[in-house]
């Protein structure tokens, strides 16, 4: 089926089918849903080449990844999920890895003097992120995986994780627990600044004294977890719960607890942050673990269909939206020991 066809069975010209199915912002919401629905039904699909030449767009969406520790469940289940809904709207995906921060900023300039990409996603930001001004400057369109404080508008998408954690937080407050470990991301990135700021305002809240010494700040692995875990629990005075920022950083302190003899539930309670893993389901652990539910592989999916929201001509302020954090409660999470 040609566009013309297409346009004819629905009795609309062909600019607008066309820009329908391109994500151009005049197009009102049920028009392009209507064109979208005919064009699937029918089976029509764009000549990417020709649509390519007519629209002078790329096709594709980049995304830079920097170091090893980038390269881990999280990444791979939020790359599923954009890669597959871009994938449906024939957008390449083109991932490049680098080994520093200025390896980045220069990724950056290259993608931007080749014109391979029409857009970037931009992932783990800090609290304000040299690498979204430099894309502003840059001209190349960008939604952000979390936010960040500049002075520009742009276009992001992320979970509410002071509310998640200011939750979790009080929920084992409400159990009887003071002595609470924040297992944490990297010092500065906006979510685990974020985390924090739930975390403090649920103790303060209750009037409980902040320990800085039950506060980590690394990069999610089951390794570092155990170690930090390990050495909480040899405290005189140790926690009697922790707050696990992943579902890999559980693992470890799960370790650590059985190690020292302890049961989770009854000596010691746990809530993770859970990315709903499909190889590390929190319900079939034992004991099943509480959790803060989000799933990054929907954050993906949602994600690719804001860029092409953004690459349509959206403006990004429109572009934000921030998504609420299920806590569930399951047996990893007792009451405080006497």
């Amino acid at each position: 089926m040609r566009l013309k066809d297409l346009a004819e069975h629905l009795g609309l010209s062909q600019t607008t089918v066309s820009r329908a199915l391109n994500g151009y912002p005049e197009v009102n919401e049920a028009t392009r849903q209507r064109v979208a629905d005919a064009a699937a039904s029918l089976g029509y699909r764009p000549n990417a080449s020709a649509l390519r030449l007519a629209t002078g767009r790329a096709g594709a969406v980049g995304m830079i990844l920097r170091g090893v520790d980038e390269f881990g469940p999280h990444t791979s289940e939020f790359l599923g999920g954009l890669g597959t809904r871009m994938a449906h709207e024939e957008i390449d995906l083109l991932v490049a890895t680098v080994n520093s921060y200025e390896d980045e900023l220069a990724a950056y300039r290259r993608l931007a003097a080749s014109q391979k990409v029409d857009a970037v996603v931009l992932h783990s930001p800090t609290l304000r992120d040299e690498r979204a001004e430099l894309l502003l400057d840059l001209k190349i369109p960008f939604v952000l995986h979390g936010r960040t404080n500049i002075d520009k508008p742009v276009a992001w998408l992320d979970i509410d994780n002071t509310g998640a954690l200011e939750r979790a937080t009080t929920h084992l407050l409400d159990l009887g627990h003071e002595r609470i470990a924040l297992f944490n991301g990297v010092k500065g990135r906006t979510f685990a600044e974020h985390r924090e700021i739930g975390y403090l305002a649920a103790l303060s809240a209750r009037g409980v004294r902040f320990d800085p010494r039950l506060m980590v700040n690394s990069v999610f692995t089951d390794e570092i977890a155990f170690r930090m875990a390990q050495s909480m629990l040899e405290m005189r005075n140790r926690p009697t719960a922790f707050l696990a920022g992943s579902m890999m950083t559980a693992l470890g302190i799960f370790r650590a607890i059985r190690q020292a003899g302890l049961q989770l539930g009854k000596d010691v309670s746990m809530i993770a942050h859970d990315d709903v893993f499909p190889y590390l389901n929190a319900d079939n652990m034992y004991p099943t673990m509480s959790t803060t539910r989000s799933s990054m592989r929907q954050a993906g999916t949602r994600i690719a269909e804001l860029i092409t929201q953004v690459v349509g001509g959206k403006p990004a302020e429109e572009v934000r939206e921030l998504w609420p954090v299920e806590l569930v409660l399951r047996e990893s999470s007792g009451p405080a020991p006497l």
